[in-house]
């Protein structure tokens, strides 16, 4: 029997987490819905529920955002990715981290990996390594890219979450949404650093410009809804196959981030990307992902429809 698709298994765990939990009851009450903070919770609560747009997903950012009083203060490059954010859904920003910071960051993951602070999970992923270390948190909160987030949230976002890559993932095309998701939708952002320079041969990362535009992609999406004490029986591979099928249908263009060390490319919630194939096994594609949350909406996990267990460190 397999506990883990039973949803009491995460309900009797989230039981005891009611520090990590309890920011989401005030928007349980705000959009009438009866959970507890332990709760399960999917998309199938909003079914019936509108979900307000962030500002740039219902205005073009190219004709307001420049009234942001941050945003004369933006280099001119800057200023023309930001203004693309709604057509495109991402921001590229050439060196932005210095090679000092990358450099103390590398040794930084060199050093946790040596000692076992930090293990790879999901194959290829070092997850939560901010919370160890003031470099990368320094890094996450750093003045500069929160005040760009802030500006293409038009509203505060908070630093979750670090993933720390050394290999090319391979990942295939997906949206962070059915992983971290959010009501209303949208109130997640990525930043995706490049800690050395990328090439085509190391599995660099792939994105879909403008794929944030189309309906998001979420349980019912590939019949994966579940019951009301299971979960729904799909694997994560029918949710990447059907990724696959509305990229071929929407006659979508592939775009390839061959980036250089310290370069920075944010995106949006629902924008879809991956990882290219690994052609050169002996090479590295040292990278490190951030994930920021808004203040103002229910976070929760769709495939495993539990609530998100926020440990912000300031």
């Amino acid at each position: 029997m397999n506990f883990r698709k039973y949803k009491f298994t995460y309900q009797l765990f989230n039981l005891f987490k009611r520090k990590q939990l309890k920011y989401n009851i005030p928007y349980y009450k705000k959009y009438g819905l009866n959970k507890k903070y332990f709760s399960s919770i999917s998309s199938e609560d909003f079914v019936n529920i509108d979900s307000p747009l962030n500002l740039y997903d219902s205005i073009d950012s190219n004709d307001e955002i420049s009234k942001n009083p941050n945003f004369d203060s933006l280099k001119n490059s800057v200023k023309t990715s930001v203004l693309d954010w709604s057509k495109k859904g991402y921001v590229i920003l050439e060196n932005f981290f210095t090679e000092q910071e990358i450099d103390l960051c590398n040794k930084e993951i060199e050093k946790f990996l040596k000692e076992g602070k930090v293990k790879f999970k999901y194959n290829s992923k070092i997850m939560f390594a901010f919370r160890q270390s003031k470099i990368l948190k320094s890094m996450g909160n750093d003045k500069r890219l929160l005040k760009i987030l802030s500006m293409l949230m038009n509203k505060k976002v908070n630093l979750f979450q670090s993933i720390n890559f050394i290999k090319g993932s391979q990942q295939r095309t997906h949206s962070d949404s059915i992983h971290m998701t959010t009501f209303p939708y949208g109130n997640l952002i990525a930043v995706w650093v490049a800690l050395e320079d990328i090439d085509s041969t190391v599995g660099p990362l792939h994105y879909y410009p403008g794929s944030h535009k189309l309906p998001y992609v979420l349980n019912r999406d590939y019949d994966n809804v579940g019951s009301k004490f299971k979960l729904g029986n799909k694997t994560y591979a029918d949710y990447e196959d059907q990724i696959e099928k509305i990229v071929g249908e929407n006659n979508l263009k592939k775009k390839v981030f061959l980036a250089k060390k310290g370069d920075v490319l944010i995106w949006h919630a629902n924008l879809l990307h991956g990882g290219e194939k690994v052609i050169n096994t002996h090479g590295t594609r040292k990278s490190m992902v951030f994930h920021y949350y808004t203040n103002d909406a229910i976070c929760f996990h769709e495939i495993t429809q539990r609530p998100t267990l926020k440990m912000y460190t300031k």
